[in-house]
This record gives structure tokens, C-alpha cells and sequence, in this order.
């Protein structure tokens, strides 16, 4: 039998949106990721090739942090893609250089090395 507190009625109802708003991601994604392997399969720039498969990468991980999609999930598709462009020869433009600033970049030589 359905509860019928208010608090469960509430929550049902913010379920359903929640739903309804998954499941419109869920849909981008999917469709961000068939654009991007018809890109890999046909495009003969690879610039098209790479912008392709990073937006369906860019939405995999936000799909993952919301947790609509579970994030091994998002892993194993990403994993695909960038295979598969690697198979082209796209690997190389596909990793971007990290920006200035940001944790895990490589340090300067010039700030590494000790003053003596």
C-alpha cells in the first residue's frame, strides 16, 4: 500500500521531476555519444573527429558527477570513444594541454630547478 504522509507524497513528487530531468540528460548524452562515433567513422577533418568526442566526454563526466549515470559506466564510454579515436590517429590532438595554474600541471623548469 502507497504511503500517504505528506512528506512521502513531496518526495514522490520531486522523484518524478528528478526523472523526467535524468532522463533528458541520459538522452543527451547518448546522443552527444552517436555523434561523436559517426564523426570518428566518416569525418575526414579530425578536427570535427576530436571536438566530437570531447563534448561526448565533457558530458559523460557531468552525467557521472550528477550521478544520473553511474560513473563506471561513464568510464567504460569514454574509454570506448577515446580508443577508437586513438585508432585514427587523433590521440595526440585529443589530450589538451593542461592550463596554467591547475593542479597536476607540470611545473616550469625554470621554477623546478634549486638555487644554489
Amino acid at each position: 500500500m502507497a504511503k500517504r504522509t505528506a512528506s512521502a507524497k513531496k518526495q514522490a513528487r520531486a522523484g518524478a521531476r528528478r526523472a523526467v530531468r535524468n532522463r533528458a540528460v541520459r538522452s543527451e548524452v547518448k546522443t552527444l555519444i552517436v555523434k561523436a562515433r559517426r564523426s570518428l567513422r566518416s569525418a575526414e577533418d579530425s578536427s570535427d573527429r576530436v571536438t566530437a568526442t570531447v563534448d561526448a566526454v565533457r558530458a559523460l563526466d557531468r552525467a557521472a558527477a550528477k550521478g544520473i549515470v553511474h560513473r563506471n559506466n561513464a568510464a567504460r564510454r569514454k574509454s570506448r570513444l577515446a580508443r577508437q579515436l586513438a585508432k585514427l590517429g587523433g590521440a595526440a590532438a585529443s589530450a589538451p594541454a593542461p592550463a596554467k595554474g591547475k593542479k597536476g600541471a607540470p611545473a616550469p623548469a625554470a621554477a623546478t630547478a634549486k638555487k644554489k
